[in-house]
Formats: structure tokens, C-alpha cells, sequence
């Protein structure tokens, strides 16, 4: 048995190396001559798997690390016998964090109480569902749009995209990239999505730069129909649209999802997914010795100081988003470079929070989001 793996995949040498023949390449060396003779491959987006390069291929299986799957050509793996399977939620907290750091960031330098905002979350899978965790957690009225789970579970939880577009005063968007269809998604924020908003709402992107049209979120922007732009996602990357970075008021090297967390959820997701097919002996691999940031204690005085203000300093203490966008703003022919030089991000539960004069019912909601507390006399 002989597994191909890209090399940007952590924590997983010496996982298969009982089972199977393992080769480790980047994804742009992964070739149709490299794969010819490979059963299966654990990939990351930036390996396109399409008939070019599986066609006379022994590949059998396809895993890739990721929650995206727009890479594998799905029609073509299922004539072709080739079964796959991505790795879905598995960086949905890290998303969740670089949201709760680009809002609290947003709120801070505006002078905006997040509580007082209406957020709209059109995409409510893993990742929406715990954006609206943290969000129902400040406080804030949250609207939610998914139509495929309206569908499946009735309207009761879910508002039309109209009710978003009327009363949403932030927008982020967490769905798949659709081409086609009933659920399409491309360029679903474009001329009429913009034209139609009843406020000025700060809109985030954290999903497929493809979502949104770039010229059109250019136009909002320029004539005032939104408050802002945040992009994690950006069409045609890298070659990102140097404009619209300059514009934006915090911009990322698509990374929302490459806390250290996440990233090792996918390697365990793929691993284990391959050792169901291939029936090997690692159904509960998990992974080892994954990194830790410099520090992982926070200590704070709540007092007088309202509760925003104590989670801001929490999530803000975990991610500094603007760090990324500085990074990026200064150097966007370095898009790739940043994404794989990343460097430590760990999400919340790894973060102990030592506090002092704390209300309970903040306590209780960095428990919710996931902090351990420890509350000092």
C-alpha cells in the first residue's frame, strides 16, 4: 500500500508508516506520474484532484485535512470508483476565534457595544453554528440563514436572507462554495446582495473568497452601503485584488482556520477516515505534541470594568487579528508565505484565565466560550 501525503499536513510522520509506504510532497509536486501508483492520498486545497491527475491512477481514497472540498472533483471521483472525504468542522474554532477577534477588534476601535448589534450568519454548519454560539454569549441578537437546514428542519430558527439584509448591522458569511444549484453560492454577495441593505453593515468573510463579488464589495464600499469589509477569503488567490486589500479594514492570508487546533483536527479526521477504508489499526490515532504559544495563562482585574470589555481582553489576549492584517497590508506578494510560515495559534480551552473581581455571570460566559477560570479571592 503506498499513501502520498502533503508535506504541509502536521503532526502525521510516523502515523502510517507501519501500514503503508508513505511519500510526503507539496501539493504542487504532487504529479499524475507521482500518483500513478499511490492507493490513496491525504491532501490539503492546494492539490487539485481531478481526472488530470488521477486518470489511469491506483488511487482508491482521498482524504483532505481541510472543511473546503472544492479541490476534489467530486463527479469525476465517483465514476472513476475513487471514495473521499473531507474533515468538516474541524477548524470550526478557530474560525470562531478569528471572528470573535475581528469583532472585538471592530468594536474597540469604533466604540461600538457588540451587545447592541443584530449579527446576520448566512451559513450556519459548524463553523456558523459556533460563530452564533459566541455571539448569543455577548449578548447579541443573532440572525441565522441556512436554506438547506430550513429545509431539513423547518423555519422556526432560521429568517430569509431578505430579514438580513433589512436589519443586520454585521454580516459574515460561513457557507461552501456552490457553483450551481438550488444552494448556489458564487458571487451570492454581489450588485443586488449590496443594493438591497437596509444599514450599513460591517460584512465579514471567512468562508471562499469566490462568495463574494470582488468589484461589487469594492462599489459598497466606495458609495458608503457598508461600514467596513474583513477578508480572510479573497478571489483568485493569492493574486488577491490589491485594491480591495488597501480597502478592507482588516485582511488576512486566509488563515481564520489555521489555529494549531484545527490543523490537528484535520490530520486526525483524515487519518482516522483512512484507516476505516483501508481497515488498518488507527480508528483512534490521535495526535501527538501539538504546540503550545508562549504562554498560556491570562490573568485580568475586572474591576470597574464592564463585562464586554473583560471577554474583549480575553479573546484578544488568545489572537491578535491585527497582527495578520499588518502582515499581509505591508507584504501581500508574501500571501503564501504567510499561510505556511504561520506561526502558534491555540484556541480558547487551552487558555487558563486567572480572574479577579469578576462577576459570576462573566465567569460563566468565558466557561461558555471556553476559557478555564480560576477565579482569584
Amino acid at each position: 500500500m503506498k499513501v502520498i501525503i502533503d508535506d504541509k499536513i502536521p503532526y502525521i510522520k510516523g502515523a502510517l508508516e507501519p501500514f503503508a509506504e508513505v511519500v510526503y510532497l507539496p501539493g504542487s509536486k504532487t504529479t499524475p506520474e507521482v500518483v500513478k501508483d499511490a492507493d490513496a492520498l491525504i491532501t490539503r486545497t492546494r492539490t487539485i484532484c481531478n481526472e488530470r491527475l488521477l486518470a489511469g491512477s491506483s488511487v482508491k481514497f482521498i482524504a483532505t485535512a481541510t472543511i473546503g472540498y472544492d479541490h476534489i472533483d467530486t463527479d469525476y471521483c465517483k465514476r472513476a470508483g475513487i471514495a473521499w472525504t473531507n474533515a468538516p468542522g474541524c477548524n470550526a474554532g478557530s474560525v470562531e476565534q478569528y471572528i470573535a477577534s475581528a469583532l472585538h477588534t471592530w468594536a474597540l476601535e469604533k466604540r461600538e457595544k457588540l451587545r447592541e448589534k443584530t449579527i446576520g450568519i448566512i451559513g450556519v454548519g459548524n463553523v456558523g453554528s459556533k460563530v452564533a454560539r459566541f455571539c448569543e454569549t455577548l449578548g447579541m441578537k443573532v440572525l441565522l440563514n441556512d436554506p438547506p437546514r430550513e429545509r431539513a428542519e423547518g423555519p422556526e430558527k432560521f429568517v430569509p436572507l431578505d430579514a438580513i439584509l433589512r436589519e443586520a448591522d454585521i454580516i459574515t458569511f460561513h457557507v461552501p462554495l456552490n457553483l450551481d444549484g438550488t444552494d448556489a453560492t458564487w458571487h451570492m454577495a454581489g450588485p443586488d446582495f449590496f443594493g438591497k441593505l437596509a444599514k450599513k453593515p460591517l460584512v465579514i468573510n471567512s468562508c471562499r473568497g469566490e462568495v463574494l463579488d470582488t468589484p461589487a464589495v469594492k462599489d459598497a464600499l466606495v458609495n458608503g452601503r457598508i461600514a467596513g469589509f474583513i477578508a480572510d477569503c479573497w478571489e483568485n488567490e493569492p493574486d488577491i485584488d490589491l485594491e480591495l486589500l488597501k480597502m478592507a479594514y482588516l485582511a488576512t492570508p486566509h488563515i481564520a482556520g489555521y489555529s494549531k487546533d484545527g490543523k490537528a483536527n484535520g490530520t486526525r479526521m483524515s487519518v482516522q477516515a483512512l484507516s476505516r477504508f483501508f481497515n488498518l489499526d488507527l480508528i483512534d490515532w490521535q495526535p501527538k505534541e501539538i504546540e503550545l504559544p508562549d504562554t498560556t495563562e491570562i490573568f485580568m482585574d475586572g474591576s470597574r470594568r464592564d463585562e464586554e470589555s473583560v471577554i474583549a481582553e480575553a479573546v484578544l489576549s488568545t489572537y491578535d487579528i491585527e497582527s495578520d492584517s499588518d502582515r499581509l497590508k505591508s507584504s501581500p506578494e508574501k500571501f503564501e508565505k504567510f499561510r505556511g510560515d504561520y506561526p502558534v495559534r491555540r484556541e480558547f480551552p487551552v487558555y487558563t484565565i486567572h480572574a479577579k473581581n469578576v462577576d459570576k455571570s462573566t465567569i460563566h460566559k468565558l466557561k461558555t466560550i471556553g476559557f478555564r477560570v480560576i477565579e482569584l479571592p
